[in-house]
């Protein structure tokens, strides 16, 4: 028989891998009689666990959530997977950062020395993306938002002021609120974002979750709309690159031939089709927000070329050419 302490991880392990047990399979796995198990069960509520037996035929067992934060258990990969994401959680712009590294710290060291050389050796360096910091967001503004989400209520806000405050202030003072079914809450690039439906302007929008300032109460629930295309993130993704809400497409796109192989242009072009045409050609079919965009990042490529179409893209090479000229001769 396995050592009593082994043996309440492993009944502990069982109840938080599936909803309820029946007490027969529970002795059955752990190799001991069914007073065993209850004793074992009375143990895990000492320790902070809620524990509730269950009606049925055979009787059970089921982990609830408890008012205070028991001891957790978590397997190797588990608890690696857990410090791995609170290292990258320190520049995830949720408020959190510091929190992050308490928690990070806690989990080391409660971590058996095999899992601490794991973690040490697994060097995560989380670089936010841009040239300027990310924005932090208060947490309880994240939780705020994710709340009225799950609850599908209308959320009034003000956006942009920047004031954690204005929650509180005479609202006769300042400008309407925003009133948004939010749909969802999401992180990209370092930035968090609120998808919703605007009611007052009757469009999706997408707003700055680091610029909303949550009014309360939140107003009534709401049947859920269909985003546009199905897809959250490839409508965000469309509507960062200017394209329309139902196309992944960038609103300007062109096809030129590069007097440069195949295999030299294709790590840096982005989400461009290249096709191969001859030893040293290839055809490139690259995307941007606006046509003069476009040719200034075919330009990059420090190469003769052709364009194949369109003809606005001819055109904005042939505006960048008078103004570099007159860059060059200034």
């Amino acid at each position: 028989m396995r050592h009593p302490s082994g043996r309440l991880l492993t009944l502990l392990s069982l109840l938080q891998a599936r909803r309820d047990w029946p007490g027969q399979l529970l002795a059955e796995r752990l190799d001991v009689s069914q007073r065993t198990v209850r004793r074992d069960v009375d143990r895990l509520r000492q320790l902070g666990y809620r524990v509730r037996a269950t009606k049925g035929p055979d009787g059970g067992y089921r982990l609830d959530a408890g008012a205070e934060l028991p001891p957790l258990l978590f397997d190797d990969d588990q608890a690696v997977a857990i410090a791995v994401a609170l290292r990258v959680a320190v520049t995830s712009g949720a408020g959190i950062g510091e929190a992050a590294e308490r928690a990070l710290a806690t989990v080391r060291q409660v971590m058996p020395a095999r899992l601490r050389h794991r973690i040490d050796a697994l060097q995560v360096t989380a670089v936010e993306r841009g040239t300027r910091p990310a924005p932090r967001v208060d947490s309880a503004v994240l939780v705020a938002l994710g709340a009225a989400v799950r609850a599908q209520e209308v959320l009034r806000f003000d956006y942009g002021t920047g004031s954690p405050d204005l929650a509180d202030r005479d609202d006769r003072s300042f400008p309407p609120a925003r009133r948004v079914e939010p749909h969802h809450l999401l992180a990209r690039a370092g930035r968090w974002y609120l998808v919703g439906w605007d009611l007052d302007r009757k469009d999706w929008r997408t707003f700055r979750a680091d610029r909303i300032s949550p009014r309360t109460p939140t107003g009534p629930r709401f049947t859920p709309r269909e985003i546009p295309g199905g897809d959250v993130g490839a409508f965000v993704h469309a509507r960062f690159r200017g394209s329309g809400e139902n196309s992944g497409g960038w609103p300007c796109q062109g096809e030129v031939i590069l007097d440069l192989p195949a295999a030299g242009v294709a790590p840096y072009a982005g989400d461009g089709i290249v096709e191969e045409v001859g030893p040293n050609r290839c055809r490139l079919v690259l995307g941007s927000w606006s046509w003069i965009g476009l040719a200034a990042s075919l330009g990059r490529f420090d190469a003769n070329l052709q364009v194949v179409t369109p003809d606005e893209l001819r055109d904005a090479f042939a505006q960048l050419s008078r103004r570099y000229a007159d860059a060059a001769t200034g």
